[in-house]
């Protein structure tokens, strides 16, 4: 995919960061919209940046998790559109808590959202950009925890490793088929988001021996990158075709840190939250 120039993408968690930087970076290329997110507010004001003249959006309130909605949104996509040529699975949220002090709802509540949302936007979507003659491309967003996991981030860790697992399979299985379809795994960095700062923590956050307002304080001082920078990061790995792109100086960090032995990194982290517990 070369050019997004009449084509139609659509995103979920487009209310705010990546996803709106996307919608908007999108727009500007003359791409039109199918934009969806659990946050009404936050979903109408990106309708309201990317619109421009002979430009189709078409938001919708959608759970990512409620699998019957999102595959009733792809059909509603296509009725509006004709077609679907790129899928941006993006809607996400973050859970900090120790493994075994976190509750199995909230464990569930981040699972449903973070892998399943991606799975089922996959099999929502996949049918609708294989039967279109000129292909199209899946972006699932993945995350540098999905590289390294992180004490205190055991669910995100194990929804964004499923992620990756998850697209990396794809990707050959099309490539077995022949399909003219293709698909991205997207591994961001810190992004300048609210994500931390709206995450769900447990008192057990406290193995890094902060509270919620110091994890989204430390989150925002190692945020590197920009969702608008982020944005053009992977439009750019889609038109290249890459089968992973790592988005932020920090992601290529962390894809180091990934390929050394894990009992390396690890004794490095876990003497880092040694120290900050007893700083604080």
């Amino acid at each position: 995919m070369k050019d997004f120039a009449g084509r139609v993408a659509a995103i979920t968690g487009a209310g705010s960061g990546i996803g709106r930087a996307l919608s908007i970076e999108l727009a500007r290329r003359g791409c039109h919209l199918a934009v969806s997110d659990v946050d009404e507010t936050g979903l109408a004001e990106t309708v309201a940046l990317c619109e421009r003249p002979g430009l189709r959006v078409t938001p919708a309130t959608l759970d990512v998790s409620d699998r019957d909605a999102v595959f009733a949104w792809a059909d509603y996509v296509v009725e509006q559109h004709g077609s679907v040529d790129l899928v941006v699975n993006n809607a996400g949220v973050a859970f900090g808590a120790s493994a075994m002090a976190q509750s199995i709802d909230d464990f569930e509540w981040l699972m449903n959202i973070n892998f399943w949302g991606v799975v089922h936007g996959t099999q929502a979507f996949l049918p609708h950009l294989d039967h279109a003659d000129r292909g199209g491309h899946i972006v699932n967003i993945s995350s540098v925890f999905g590289l390294v996991s992180i004490p205190s981030q055991s669910a995100y860790n194990a929804s964004k490793f499923g992620v990756r697992g998850f697209t990396d399979a794809l990707r050959m299985e099309l490539e077995i088929d022949g399909s003219k379809v293709s698909c991205t795994t997207i591994h961001p960095g810190g992004i300048k988001t609210n994500i931390a700062r709206n995450a769900r923590t447990d008192e057990s956050v406290a193995i890094g021996g902060g509270t919620q307002a110091d994890f989204a304080a430390d989150f925002d001082k190692l945020a590197m990158t920009t969702p608008d920078k982020a944005a053009r990061q992977i439009l750019k790995a889609v038109e290249r075709n890459r089968r992973r792109a790592l988005i932020g100086p920090d992601a290529k960090v962390f894809d180091l840190v990934s390929r050394l032995p894990a009992g390396l990194y690890q004794r490095v982290l876990v003497r880092q939250a040694r120290r900050d517990r007893a700083s604080r």
